[in-house]
């Protein structure tokens, strides 16, 4: 693959603390993103920001104004992630949909690419910029946009099942599932909005556990143990 889009979520990233990060984790990311870029593979990054924020759960705030918290969740966690990429010998930069400063730069598909090309790891924070999308619709946005060979969801479960795996011990795991099939049965790789979108634009996604030694690095070489999210 010459170009991937890694989705983390946030909740993985704290480990066993289940909020802020847990350094140890993103150090194994970091080593294993570093490895797949040495193989000539392009990396860009999305992170959710369920280790910081869970807003939607509240009924006393405003969906819209949660949804903006969400977004500079995101910001921190990738601007945290970045440092340790860095840390690790990386080159890497942080684009967002929205100005923050000397934060971050400002996202266009045109810099984007330019970063690509040098080699750095690309950060896509913020979400879409806009309430109402997750991080899922984002990665998704963004891996369309920048024409990327597909989407690796690195989640706290080390696949897709036909139900949940922490309530059912007899839930099946797929090997291989259509995208028609994850929306049909509402399987919940990613939300209604992103499915469709990697439907309708086919864009595959892999969906695998982070806590597995090198999962990141066997993904990418095709040899991972997890579920392959078809498009045809």
């Amino acid at each position: 693959m010459k170009r991937i889009l890694l989705k983390l979520s946030g909740e993985a990233l704290a480990g066993e603390k289940h909020m802020g990060f847990d350094e140890e984790t993103c150090l194994m990311v970091a080593s294993q993103v570093k490895a797949v870029t040495e193989m000539g593979t392009q990396v860009g990054v999305v992170i959710g920001g369920g280790n910081f924020w869970r807003g939607r759960s509240s009924k006393n705030i405003d969906r819209t104004k949660a949804d903006q918290i969400g977004m500079l969740a995101t910001i921190m966690n990738c601007i945290y992630v970045s440092e340790i990429f860095r840390s690790q010998g990386m080159k890497t930069a942080i684009l967002t949909p929205f100005e923050c400063g000397s934060f971050t730069k400002l996202y266009s598909k045109d810099r984007a690419n330019k970063y690509f090309e040098k080699g750095m790891v690309v950060f896509f924070a913020g979400g879409t910029g806009h309430p109402y999308f997750s991080t899922d619709t984002g990665v998704m946005l963004r891996a369309i946009e920048t024409e990327a060979d597909a989407i690796l969801l690195a989640k706290n479960v080390d696949g897709v099942y036909d139900s949940d795996p922490r309530t059912n011990p007899d839930a099946k795991r797929y090997d291989k599932v259509s995208i028609q099939e994850v929306i049909d049965r509402k399987l919940q790789v990613v939300d209604l909005t992103a499915s469709i979108m990697a439907m309708e634009n086919k864009m595959p996604m892999l969906v695998f556990s982070l806590n597995e030694k090198d999962s990141i690095i066997n993904t990418v070489k095709g040899n991972f143990n997890g579920t392959e999210v078809t498009v045809e």
